[in-house]
């Protein structure tokens, strides 16, 4: 689909994606890394890098199977990520259930502690505030752990309404999650600008609401 951002409307409210747009995604990998940093002081048999190596493969293998599902609301966080992590230990060889338990236990401890916004973020929200402008957030992930990275960044009250691809049965780029924010915001939907950092699931998903879409690339932004 052709970009359409110098055909775009003077924005009258906005939408911004989340994960990697407000959200610094770094914090994420922080806490995987702590993760296997306390495993391997837990367990003498297993090695931090090695651990670390594991993870990754883990989690991309078990996404392209089990992401949406995790997106969709149709897999609870704690199994999800309960399961990433066995996948993660078996790779290693350790097999033992309360080594992965307490994986997912500290996963979820370490993944709060690290949650911060993007110091422009902090910018964009007060600038959006002052002018005046009514924002809705839509992201993308399961209710559980999207509600609490919001509680801890303190940013609820920043929006009108907040859209989650668990709690409505959809997920970005499909046109629900916008035009259910469109809806709360009290906009026609071409006044509406949209916010984010993933080409296909912001842009794409936006244009094809028809609200206008913002591509953010943190890669050469932070």
């Amino acid at each position: 689909m052709p970009y359409r951002a110098w055909t775009m409307r003077r924005a009258r409210a906005l939408t911004l994606d989340l994960d990697d747009t407000l959200l610094d995604g770094a914090g994420l990998g922080e806490s995987i890394q702590q993760v296997c940093v306390s495993l391997a002081e837990a367990d003498s048999t297993l090695d931090v890098s090695q651990l670390s190596s594991a993870n990754a493969e883990a989690w991309m293998e078990y996404w392209l199977s089990a992401g949406d599902d995790w997106v969709l609301g149709r897999i609870d966080s704690a199994s999800f990520s309960l399961e990433g992590w066995r996948r993660t230990l078996l790779a290693c060889g350790c097999a033992d259930e309360g080594t992965a338990q307490l994986a997912r236990v500290l996963h979820r401890q370490f993944s709060r502690e690290a949650h911060r916004l993007y110091v422009d973020a902090h910018d964009l929200l007060d600038f959006v505030a002052a002018a005046g402008l009514p924002i809705a957030l839509i992201t993308n992930g399961a209710s559980d752990v999207q509600r609490e990275k919001l509680e801890v960044l303190g940013i609820e009250e920043r929006f009108v309404a907040i859209v989650v691809s668990s709690e409505l049965g959809a997920a970005k780029p499909d046109v629900l999650p916008f035009e259910t924010a469109v809806a709360a915001l009290g906009c026609d939907r071409e006044d509406v600008w949209h916010v984010g950092d993933n080409l296909e699931m912001d842009v794409t998903g936006a244009q094809r609401a028809g609200l206008g879409a913002v591509w953010i690339l943190r890669a050469f932004s932070s």
